[in-house]
């Protein structure tokens, strides 16, 4: 049986690699999205980035490699074994590129996981409590009457920002020395947060100084300077 190559997947047809030994990133600058091009910047892996809308995440093409239908996805031409590998879910992601093209962990077996554990933080709580607050607060959900939604991914979002306000008190990075895939999980949030959502003040930011100091710190990193914009808005 031969291995999986990058043309054996249909949305290459769509999305037309111009660089098909490249590993392949499709994408939006989003909170979510920027984590991998972030990712893969501060790596120095070689990557070609397709710029990927909301409605263009429900078609089939998009649906054939992440049938969630949410970015980002990758697809790695130089996967593991020298088979091509297509991922989905942006902290699996994470965790691929940092394994595979290692970077972004600490040496220590005990301190990867610890890693893990922060990244999971932002999956299963930052996130989703900050993008429903925004929801409630900003976009369609402003509409609903019914204040108690709003109230309570405010209340939520507060209390996660005091969680990552006292792990970040007398530490550069999440995890101490080492810039990691933590890192890189939650400061685009942090960023959204203010800038997207203008929810800085509901959110307690002025509450958290070490954590707003350590945001415009991985905000100014050269990757990041770059993978915060990657793919270019059209």
């Amino acid at each position: 049986m031969s291995l999986k190559t990058l043309q054996d997947f249909p949305i290459s047809a769509l999305w037309k690699p111009a660089h098909p030994d490249r590993l392949q990133l499709y994408s939006f600058p989003s909170a979510n999205g920027v984590k991998v091009s972030v990712a893969l910047e501060e790596l120095g892996v070689p990557y070609e980035a397709h710029l990927v809308t909301l409605e263009q995440a429900g078609s089939p093409a998009f649906r054939s490699l992440n049938p969630n239908g949410k970015i980002p996805a990758i697809i790695d031409p130089n996967g593991p074994g020298g088979e091509a590998l297509a991922l989905w879910e942006s902290g699996a992601i994470l965790i691929y590129l940092a394994e595979q093209y290692g970077g972004l962990f600490p040496k220590s077996a005990v301190l990867k996981y610890e890693t893990v554990q922060w990244l999971m933080f932002q999956m299963g709580g930052i996130g989703p409590m900050f993008g429903q607050y925004g929801y409630f607060s900003k976009f369609a959900g402003k509409e609903v009457e019914d204040p108690r939604p709003r109230e309570h991914f405010r209340n939520q979002g507060r209390r996660l920002m005091g969680v990552l306000e006292a792990r970040l008190k007398d530490r550069q990075w999440i995890m101490g020395d080492d810039y990691t895939i933590a890192d890189i999980a939650i400061f685009p949030w942090i960023r959204s947060a203010q800038i997207r959502y203008g929810a800085g003040e509901a959110l307690g930011f002025e509450e958290a100084p070490y954590t707003m100091v350590w945001m415009e710190r991985c905000i100014a990193r050269p990757a990041s300077i770059i993978g915060l914009n990657m793919p270019p808005r059209r």
